[in-house]
């Protein structure tokens, strides 16, 4: 209700005012309105109730007007996101059209000066933070971490690590506040990273130490320190003279140690750093080598993806200047790292937060507790993978188990997306008070900015989510060997299908796969790349390294892409993983996979055929959330075990599947005919996965060689 009162005279000067500017702007189409001079007096000739009535409309209609939504303006227009060059390569629209952006901040030209630059903006405000089970998140500060860097990095030079590009420093660990500041440690004194992971296998890690002749590496756990121990002790790994460990360790592992030949092993910043001379900044250049960062691949041994500061500073200088007027980071922010940080994905949007003087909160190291650790934390940044969405889209549909609320989650998502079609980005809107407060409140409720990459994001579920989370939602498509981006979506395109347009800092290009009828000339074909971001080659691997940069500096990714009309990038093929059916037919199974994933129950699958077969096979796990809930509704009951082992549950599932693939167009012989049903899913420790979770397909073959066989066998009778 208004609380003031309105005389006659009041309400006449707001009705004139009101009216004038109406009439001005042309707002009452239609509606003839008497001539200005004589305004006053119709005004005064109106009853005083009606005039009170039109004064309180005319407050409703300023409070409205002042309060509404406004869409993000977008820095380009949004039908024409980049631009086509005389080579047919393209340009970003956001940069500078004659040169590629290879920095955005004057004073932050390597990673050592991006922490310094963050150091100054925050002085000694909060920077990492870590929490254990049940209890808030304690803080180090940018000066305590600089102060830890440089007491950590002075013990490596006074163990025999040379302040020099060519000294590598492993560090084998989880993601924690160590982590950062061993990095830091090394790029204060020029030194190189080298991440270890135990997801990669002891075969790689012991390869990794080898090839790049790593004698320092710092660990988290004794439980890995024993790891590399046993490997010295076999001599499987000789270089390697001086283990750091993070946490405090017991007597028999430094007798152990000894025994090992390992010239020191020190615990993190205690016994290694007691009496250490304080060593002056070593001064970094941007071509220097600032991390080697080994792929995991799906085949073969890891490659080392050799990235300057250089390198780093380019790419997050894209995103920077893709975003700097719409959500520019800054010293409030606050990011939650989960995603390994032996990858340049985390790494980089970690980055860009330490350059501006935010906070980054680590999890506690078991991802079933994520949700709990984002509760406590109230991230406002999240970078994510799309697996992680597509299991929060299951879980929240799952939660809403019946017909009804599934159709009411739909029609809120679908009437708010609305508004997000049309730019409009918030969490403050009557369905987000009926329908998602509870969602957003599960992830902190303070989040701005969601980052999802390392593989295409499913269009249902993105829009869903942008709708429900009323924060932006940002894809990014790129590699290790681009150092992690080289396009992004541009703020206030907010449709899905597609992975955004180039970066600033590189031009991307379209090259013609022949034998899988991709023609550039038809805006198909591999993605090529070329900019500051691309990498200097693998490490000592001068083979692999021709394969994939060629002699013009261009990086073939392996993907197939295609150029939408509005001069956005849609992957839509992988390049490599094809094979030839009996009767000739190319197969790509990962696009195959994409279409199938989007059925239901299935949470992962995996397709499968070979030159001596003429038809495809499929192996599935369902998705132990969502299956019983499915399996209902087709009437089938049971638990998750019981349901994995009906014979008509799985010949449903394959018929939804083969229904998508008609549905997206698969030719007859892309199609699976028969499937399996497997109950556990893929994962990094059971080794079907990379560490970036894409599927490792060779172990695949293998893991599921008998229940192929099965299915063949089954076919053919």
């Amino acid at each position: 209700a208004l609380r003031f009162i309105l005389t006659h005279d009041h309400a006449c000067w707001i009705c004139s005012t009101l009216m004038e500017k109406m009439q001005s702007r042309d707002l009452l189409l239609g509606l003839q309105l008497p001539e200005l001079d004589d305004l006053g007096q119709f005004l005064r000739s109106l009853p005083t109730t009606a005039l009170l009535g039109l004064g309180a409309l005319t407050a409703v209609l300023a409070y409205w007007i002042s309060t509404r939504p406004r869409p993000i303006t977008p820095l380009c227009d949004l039908r024409l996101q980049s631009q086509e060059m005389e080579d047919g390569a393209r340009r970003s629209m956001m940069g500078d059209s004659s040169t590629l952006l290879s920095y955005y901040h004057e004073d932050a030209k390597t990673m050592y000066e991006v922490f310094q630059r963050g150091l100054h903006i925050t002085g000694d405000g909060p920077f990492l933070g870590s929490r254990l089970p049940n209890q808030p998140y304690t803080w180090l500060s940018y000066r305590e971490v600089l102060s830890r860097a440089e007491l950590l990095g002075s013990g490596l030079l006074s163990q025999g690590c040379q302040p020099s590009p060519d000294q590598f420093i492993g560090v084998f660990a989880q993601n924690r506040p160590e982590w950062i500041i061993s990095e830091l440690a090394c790029y204060t004194y020029s030194m190189v990273v080298v991440p270890l992971y135990d997801t990669l296998g002891p075969d790689a890690i012991r390869y990794i130490i080898n090839r790049a002749e790593i004698s320092t590496v710092i660990c988290d756990k004794a439980e890995k320190a024993a790891v590399l121990l046993e490997n010295i002790e076999r001599g499987d790994t000789p270089g390697l003279k001086t283990i750091i460990l993070m946490d405090v360790f017991d007597a028999p592992l430094l007798e152990e140690a000894q025994k090992s030949g390992v010239f020191h092993c020190h615990c993190y910043l205690s016994q290694m750093c007691v009496h250490v001379f304080m060593c002056s900044y070593v001064h970094v250049f941007m071509y220097d080598l600032s991390i080697v960062c080994f792929t995991s691949g799906t085949t073969g041994n890891p490659k080392g993806v050799m990235l300057t500061h250089g390198n780093i500073i380019a790419d997050f200088g894209g995103f920077l200047k893709v975003t700097d007027k719409v959500i520019f980071p800054n010293q409030d922010d606050v990011l939650i790292s989960f995603l390994p940080l032996a990858h340049m994905f985390e790494r980089l949007i970690e980055a860009v937060v330490i350059c501006h003087g935010g906070r980054i909160g680590f999890f506690q190291g078991d991802i079933r507790l994520l949700s709990d650790d984002m509760k406590a934390l109230r991230p406002t940044i999240f970078p994510v993978v799309p697996r992680l969405l597509n299991r929060m889209y299951d879980k929240i549909f799952s939660q809403a188990n019946t017909s009804l609320k599934r159709w009411l989650l739909n029609f809120a998502a679908k009437r708010k997306g609305l508004e997000v079609k049309r730019g409009v980005i918030r969490c403050d809107s009557v369905w987000d008070k009926i329908f998602f407060h509870k969602i957003q409140a599960s992830l902190g409720g303070r989040l701005r900015m969601i980052i999802t990459g390392a593989a295409p994001a499913s269009p249902t579920v993105l829009d869903f989510l942008r709708a429900a989370l009323g924060c932006q939602v940002y894809e990014a498509y790129g590699q290790t060997e681009c150092t992690a981006g080289c396009t992004y979506t541009t703020p206030g395109d907010w449709t899905a299908g597609h992975v955004g347009a180039p970066l600033p800092c590189n031009l991307i290009k379209l090259l013609d796969v022949a034998e899988k009828n991709y023609f550039a000339a038809k805006g198909e074909g591999e993605i090529c790349v070329k900019g500051p971001n691309v990498f200097k080659g693998y490490l000592k691997d001068p083979v692999r390294t021709a394969e994939t940069l060629d002699a013009d500096g261009w990086l073939h990714t392996g993907d197939i892409g295609k150029w939408l009309s509005n001069g956005t990038l849609k992957i839509i093929d992988r390049k490599k993983h094809i094979f030839k059916l009996a009767q000739g037919e190319y197969i790509s199974p990962e696009k195959i996979e994409s279409i199938y994933i989007r059925s239901e129950p299935v949470s992962q699958l995996y397709v499968h055929g070979d030159s001596l077969q003429s038809c495809l096979v499929g192996i599935i796990v369902p998705d132990p959330e969502v299956l019983p809930s499915w399996a209902q509704k087709k009437g089938f009951e049971g638990c998750y075990d019981e349901l994995c082992e009906n014979k008509e549950l799985k010949k449903a599932i394959l018929d939804d599947m083969v229904r998508l693939g008609k549905a997206s167009g698969l030719h007859s012989f892309e199609q699976v005919k028969d499937i399996h049903v497997h109950k556990e899913m893929f994962s990094i420790q059971n080794g079907l996965l990379t560490p970036t979770l894409k599927s490792k397909r060779p172990e695949l073959k293998e893991y599921f060689s008998r229940a192929i066989e099965q299915l063949y066998s089954n076919i053919s009778m």
